[in-house]
């Protein structure tokens, strides 16, 4: 992969303090325990080399969607987490930035390693202040960024840190662009999309993006009533937005590779005690609430995936909270790991799926983005991709001195 930003390898570590944003906004129950740690164990082999490199390390990232300081939503328990991951004792500070953090940081020695407090509860972050970022750059030597769902995001963490100080990607995000470059520069044919989830307003440049990529776009979950409303069909008690409604009928009538269900699986309540029945899809009953994609729907994208030779999932198909309305989502996932080909997938409901049906192992690639995923194959470049390359220009001859 051709790179217009420095990555860890082409820097100087040994010696130095490393200040790395990772991702570690892990999902957590209600009593505020983690759930699914993935997201930390997707920053061990940038922490771990940077360990083995007698780096001093500083790690930053957000946590939740805090509004000013919330007990639960502290980095305590991501610490907890990640040293019992390392089997390194982590330093878990209560501030990003301040005289207190300061002290700790210039106390550091070779391989220890220190958490900064949530970086949202700082307001600063998400406005991208300069100031914020500068202190954060100034407490260490170079800035890391690990933390691919997050560059879709402007925040001072991201991008403004980048003018302060010489930074470079780290393997999670080096490993991201690798995987999905694959996606958007000169994808193998047939290629193949399953877009669902519920909402089109989520995924509208995505969408328009990707189906000028794609030899079939397959098209599931709540968003497909959007498209049939479009089309003047009943949806019944579907969820639609009917603000798109004229979007999704222009996009399917300019793309004829576009490709719906053609039968739904639904009932009148959305309750555990729904119970599932069939409709077609020019045919859905007025109290329809349409939740899965049905059997012949499941054929039809069954055959496209088939033929592919490069897959990209995002989204599930159905109500998968509800069980008797995942089989639609569950049997896409099951042909899509059957077939021999590049397979990617992305999106947190679609890797629950993927994760409860222990099929993690058989994709080629599981993104650990979110909206970054599809802002990145919509844009072809992030806010944090094109950080990294306005730093490495601006540093380059500290490159060529030798400092860095």
């Amino acid at each position: 992969m051709k790179k217009s930003f420095w990555g860890l390898n082409d820097l100087s570590i040994s010696g130095r303090t490393v200040l790395v944003r990772v991702d570690f906004n892990v999902p957590l129950d209600e009593q505020g325990n983690i759930y699914d740690d993935d997201k930390i164990r997707a920053a061990i082999p940038t922490i771990r080399f940077l360990i083995q490199n007698n780096a001093r390390i500083i790690l930053m990232s957000h946590l939740g969607r805090p509004k000013g300081i919330e007990e639960k939503l502290k980095m305590d328990v991501i610490g907890e987490r990640l040293q019992k991951l390392l089997k390194s004792r982590v330093i878990k500070v209560n501030n990003c930035v301040g005289e207190d953090v300061k002290v700790i940081v210039q106390n550091m020695h070779e391989k220890d390693i220190v958490l900064l407090e949530n970086l949202r509860f700082y307001p600063e972050e998400e406005s991208n202040s300069r100031d914020f970022a500068q202190a954060l750059a100034d407490l260490a030597d170079i800035y890391v960024n690990d933390a691919f769902g997050t560059m879709h995001r402007a925040h001072a963490s991201v991008d403004a840190i980048t003018r302060f100080i010489p930074s470079c990607a780290g393997f999670l995000v080096e490993k991201e662009l690798q995987m999905l470059k694959q996606v958007t520069e000169k994808p193998k044919s047939p290629f193949v999309a399953i877009i669902g989830g519920a909402k089109i307003s989520d995924k509208i440049k995505f969408m328009e993006a990707l189906v000028d990529k794609v030899d079939f776009l397959l098209v599931g979950g709540a968003m497909m009533f959007t498209f049939f409303k479009g089309q003047h069909k009943n949806v019944g008690k579907s969820l639609v937005e009917p603000e798109l409604t004229n979007f999704a009928r222009k996009l399917f009538v300019n793309h004829k590779n576009i490709v719906l269900p053609v039968d739904v699986v639904g009932d009148t309540k959305t309750d555990e005690n729904a119970k599932p029945k069939l409709a077609l899809a020019d045919s859905i009953p007025d109290d329809f609430i349409g939740m899965d994609i049905g059997p012949e729907t499941i054929n039809l994208f069954e055959k496209k995936i088939r033929i592919a030779r490069t897959i990209f999932w995002n989204g599930p198909l159905g109500k998968c909270e509800l069980k008797q309305f995942s089989k639609g989502t569950k049997a896409i996932a099951k042909a899509i790991v059957s077939r021999r080909c590049l397979k990617i997938a992305g999106g947190g409901d679609s890797l629950a799926i993927i994760e409860k049906l222990h099929l993690s192992r058989k994709f080629t690639h599981i993104s650990t983005g979110g909206g970054a995923t599809l802002d990145f194959i919509a844009n072809g470049t992030l806010p944090g991709i094109i950080a990294l390359e306005l730093s490495c220009q601006n540093f380059a001859k500290y490159k060529q001195d030798g400092i860095i």
